[in-house]
């Protein structure tokens, strides 16, 4: 696809995953790290906005002088914004003066694109369109953690659903030696990849499978969130201050655990993939199984020998720069640089994931404690 093709299909996706929602679900936030729907759509258009059509377009009028405080995320070089928890205060601008805001700028956009603009101006487009598909999968957990808490547990049109493991896990032998780590600039890529190196690895087995339902119901069984001997001690204290038994969206009910997601609340099906759990559990599971999690090299090594996509993997790899990192002048700068800390990077995708969005080198990261995303276990010995 031309990169016209790619902005026009991204756009409309967007557009066509919100179908299923009531107007009434575009504006809540349950919690601090959700954002409402209506929230997504406007920040990833207001992106588009401010960093291509204010920057490239001679004269350009912006749709609304008050969006680009309402809509900033965290791009401090970008102005002042309404603080992340706020998000779900905002009742105006309506649904569908979002919508209006969207169509505007895909006008302009679109124009902008047919007048043969820069290279410069062309990779800033699209970043922003792979900007764009990353809202569109936090669009998915913050609709399930939307619906997922509230009393009826309501279903929608589910096309993130995730598939049954089938078979037997097989533990892959790597060998060690040193492997080159990192993208080579061919195609697109987050500036968090670049910094093409070689690591050293020694010899690890890495398993071919993700970890079940059913073998995550034989932890809880077992107490492991009782033993406190598995875990970090933060990881520990979480759990402990935060209640928390079961990954998130579990409930026992008359002794039969069920769990939401967006096809509705149902018994846990112990061949798929545990899901929305948190480094800290994954952490403990595994030293459970007396066991490990990858760092982030041996998944990127191995990952070409297993299949991957059903969840993002949490690696026992902090996030921090490669060799030569180096961050973009200005707000763009701000992308990834300034959250290495207190991060543990996962690897692969969910079924969230816009296809092709994903890579071997593709670095995702969150908090230890984040759990509402859908990430899963993989395991080392």
């Amino acid at each position: 696809m031309t990169i016209k093709e790619q902005y026009q299909y991204t756009r409309n996706r967007f557009l066509e995953i919100c179908k299923p929602l009531k107007t009434e679900d575009y504006s809540v936030q349950p919690a601090v790290f959700v954002s409402p729907p209506k929230w997504h759509l406007a920040h990833s258009t207001w992106f588009f906005e401010q960093f291509v059509l204010c920057k490239f377009v001679k004269d350009y009028q912006v749709f609304d002088a008050d969006f680009a405080y309402l809509f900033n995320s965290y791009y401090n070089n970008a102005g002042k914004r309404v603080l992340r928890p706020n998000r779900g205060l905002m009742t105006r601008p309506s649904v569908d003066e979002v919508y209006e805001y969207r169509a505007f700028i895909d006008e302009k956009m679109t124009a902008f694109l047919n007048n043969n603009p820069s290279e410069d101006a062309l990779s800033i487009v699209e970043l922003g369109i792979n900007h764009e598909q990353q809202h569109q999968e936090l669009f998915y957990y913050d609709i399930t953690y939307i619906l997922g808490n509230q009393p009826t547990f309501p279903a929608i049109e589910n096309k993130v659903e995730l598939q049954p493991v089938l078979n037997t896990a097989e533990f892959m032998k790597i060998s060690k030696g040193l492997y080159e780590i990192g993208h080579k600039r061919n195609g697109f890529s987050y500036d968090n990849e670049l910094g093409n190196h070689q690591v050293y690895l020694q010899d690890f087995e890495i398993s071919d499978q993700l970890v079940t339902n059913g073998e995550y119901l034989e932890f809880i069984k077992a107490g492991g969130y009782q033993n406190f001997n598995l875990w970090h001690a933060e990881g520990w204290d979480f759990i402990r201050q935060n209640a928390i038994s079961a990954p998130l969206y579990w409930h026992e009910v008359e002794g039969v655990w069920h769990h939401y997601t967006l096809n509705g609340f149902m018994p846990v099906e112990k061949m798929k993939p545990v899901t929305h759990i948190s480094f800290y559990e994954a952490f403990a599971f595994a030293e459970w199984k007396q066991m490990r999690l990858p760092t982030e090299f041996e998944w990127e090594v191995a990952s070409k020998n297993f299949n991957y996509g059903q969840l993002w993997e949490w690696t026992n790899s902090a996030y921090l720069p490669y060799p030569n990192f180096s961050k973009a002048p200005g707000a763009l700068g701000e992308y990834n640089g300034k959250f290495m800390i207190n991060q543990m990077v996962l690897r692969g995708a969910s079924v969230a994931t816009v296809k092709n969005h994903s890579r071997h080198t593709y670095r995702n990261f969150f908090h230890p404690d984040m759990r509402w995303q859908f990430s899963g276990i993989r395991l080392v010995k």
